[in-house]
């Protein structure tokens, strides 16, 4: 499911793709709990929002929408992180490794848009 560092794909749109993909593919072993759903519901938005946003900055019409939309992707990536650990710490998940890679992932996609914003 997760993807080592090897054959981590090198087009950003496609790597945060399947970030959100591996994150939906993840949900569905979690036991739904008051708390799961809605932390869930959360997770799947911001996951989801990092790529969509990084797509949005790519057909920016100017350098300000364009660092704009990075800031928000990487607000997006620093949200995931959070509810993944949520998740992760408030559940006996016994695939806690894939958890782990979804946070490593989401921290080393922050680290990517911050030195996009640096640049930008």
């Amino acid at each position: 499911m997760s993807h080592s560092s090897k054959n981590k794909p090198y087009d950003l749109e496609e790597r945060t793709f399947l970030f959100a993909k591996d994150v939906r593919i993840f949900i569905k072993t979690l036991k739904m709990s008051i708390a799961n759903v809605e932390d869930t519901k959360q997770l799947v938005r911001s996951s989801g929002s990092i790529g969509a946003n990084y797509i949005e900055a790519n057909e920016a019409l100017s350098k300000k929408d364009f660092a704009f939309r990075i800031k928000i992707s990487r607000k997006e990536a620093k949200e995931s992180i959070y509810w993944l650990r949520l998740i992760t710490e408030t559940n006996d998940l016994p695939n806690e490794k894939e958890a782990k890679n979804l946070i490593q992932e989401a921290t080393e996609l922050k680290k990517i848009l911050s030195a996009i914003i640096e640049k930008a």
